[in-house]
């Protein structure tokens, strides 16, 4: 493997696109530009905490015992490589509903792009390595608990075959971060980490909606131009440059990779929790994970953003029409170059049809039926999740276990033993014993009647339901088992659980903890259920 040093940077976003005129470190607007140069901070001792082989190996880098440091000192922001330009995106967004201008990378740093020896480019990005001029009244820092959580969390979703972007490593700084993590008036020093994030772009929607508010046509036109050449080469026409018709079809892809990520997320349980429109990447990878959860007791309504407990904008159910609404914001943005509405209204038909079409498909996965042709299916799904959630179940083990029923064994008249086969999800706290499951139960024994109809055998039926819906997430309180122990020097279980993450569908022997339920002691623990964008 090539050392550090060879890391080949591009840097074509700098390089193609008007940056920053000032060069001052300062809070500031940023105008009629698409970043602003600035450095990581320096940290006192910077150490490796973990790191992802499989992102190393896309970069054509391993990190070594001779190496371990020089890589801790250049991802904890302490070096700079040759051909890095450091820089911070401008943005702004629409958060929880509400246009917010300016944003920006607060506490993000993109280090530089690199190309490997398969041609393919990579943005690095540090998260929590000090302050820009778009970090408003922040420091730009992170602490340990939020960092474990977005380096578990991006190699989660990868291995889970989520789109998403990456984490690379995972780096102490051996300083300590002032947060007030419950927003109630009690800040207090935690230690501080650093990420670094790879993906083949960082762009938002809201690179491109910053623009449009402040009516900067010209460089939304340029951002246009450039996110058509570096991230959807194959829309470009045979020659010239990109029309109206190409921004179209960019926007009509936007949407279908959006739906096709919000599908996975209904997959396999995952609630974003701030699903802001400068959250929302136009590569359709899922980015920024801050207060997101794990549908563990099955609520359709359930958010994991503490900020998000009273309205639920972000509740699990409500994903899809969110990234709707985001991609409607999107299209305005891009309007003034298009200057059509009719071909943008047409890609967000297509999200709703590419949505509903990539679901019925997962469903009918997560079922382990061939295909959702009847009306007897569609209802079959729409009466699974208010059953499930009033059965009080967890949603990861529910299809494990649905996944043991055998087709032929006719158990209409006595539905109830149906219920044995799924038990292992039951949430059987003492104020709950008393749920009343037959439902769950009579649902059970049209599900064994459906599959019965199939007359596919029942190992590989359940092979195949064993590859869509997974054994192994990083349920919150499992993160924050690792964090405890990272924020005391421990780092081993938040290795040992990167390593659970990577086979997520393959029963691991020895590692049954990782599969287990949530107990009842974390339910409405601190970071183990609902977070605060603190967290």
């Amino acid at each position: 493997m090539p050392s550090l040093e060879s890391l080949h940077f591009t840097n074509r976003f700098t390089r193609e696109l008007p940056g920053d005129t000032e060069r001052e470190n300062r809070r500031r607007q940023v105008r009629q530009a698409c970043w602003s140069g600035v450095n990581p901070t320096p940290v006192a001792a910077p150490r490796l905490v973990a790191h992802a082989r499989e992102v190393a190996e896309l970069l054509d880098i391993e990190v070594t015992t001779d190496n371990e440091q020089a890589f801790a000192d250049v991802f904890g922001g302490n070096r700079l490589l040759p051909g890095m330009e450091p820089f911070a995106m401008c943005y702004g967004g629409h958060q929880f509903g509400n246009w917010a201008g300016q944003l920006g990378d607060g506490r993000a740093i993109n280090l530089g792009e690199v190309i490997n020896s398969r041609g393919e480019h990579w943005t690095l990005q540090l998260k929590g390595a000090g302050p820009t001029p778009y970090s408003r009244t922040a420091d730009g820092l992170a602490v340990m608990r939020s960092s474990v959580r977005e380096f578990l969390c991006s190699e989660a979703m990868h291995h889970l075959g989520v789109p998403t972007t990456r984490a690379l490593c995972l780096v102490a700084t051996g300083e300590q971060v002032v947060r007030d993590m419950f927003y109630n008036g009690n800040p207090g020093p935690e230690p501080g980490a650093v990420v670094c994030r790879v993906a083949p772009s960082f762009t938002r929607f809201g690179n491109f909606q910053i623009f449009a508010a402040r009516q900067e046509i010209d460089q939304l036109r340029q951002l246009v131009d450039f996110t058509v050449r570096t991230d959807f080469p194959h829309l470009l026409p045979p020659s010239g440059p990109p029309t109206a018709e190409t921004y179209a079809a960019m926007f009509d892809e936007v949407c279908r990779r959006t739906a096709a990520m919000i599908v996975h997320w209904m997959r396999v349980g995952f609630v974003h929790g701030v699903m802001n429109t400068d959250n929302m990447s136009i590569l359709g990878l899922t980015i920024d994970y801050g207060p997101y959860g794990w549908l563990e007791n099955v609520d359709p309504d359930w958010t994991p953003n503490t900020t998000d407990a009273q309205g639920r904008r972000y509740c699990f159910i409500a994903q899809p029409q969110i990234g709707h609404w985001n991609l409607l914001q999107l299209a305005n943005a891009l309007l003034p170059v298009v200057g059509d509405a009719k071909p943008l209204e047409a890609g967000l038909h297509a999200y709703a049809r590419h949505f509903q079409e990539g679901y019925r498909r997962m469903m009918a996965d997560k079922l382990g039926i061939s295909l959702m042709t009847t009306d007897v299916d569609d209802s079959l799904v729409a009466d699974l999740w208010p059953i499930l959630a009033a059965a009080d179940i967890d949603m990861t083990l529910f299809f494990r276990d649905l996944a043991t029923i055998k087709a032929g064994d006719d158990a209409t008249a006595d539905p109830a033993r149906f219920l044995t086969a799924v038990s292992s999800g039951f949430y059987d706290t003492e104020a709950r014993v008393a749920v009343d499951r037959t439902a769950l139960g009579v649902w059970l024994a049209r599900y064994q009647a459906r599959i019965s109809a199939e007359a596919l055998p029942d190992s590989i039926r359940r092979d195949r339901m064993n590859t869509v819906n997974p054994l192994y997430v990083p349920r919150n309180y499992l993160a924050q088992l690792a964090i405890d122990k990272a924020e005391a020097g421990d780092f081993s279980r938040v290795r040992e659980m990167l390593d659970v993450l990577r086979w997520p569908y393959t029963e691991q022997p020895g590692r049954e903890e990782y599969a287990a339920k949530r107990p009842e002691w974390a339910r409405h623990r601190a970071g183990c259920s609902m977070l605060s964008c603190s967290s």
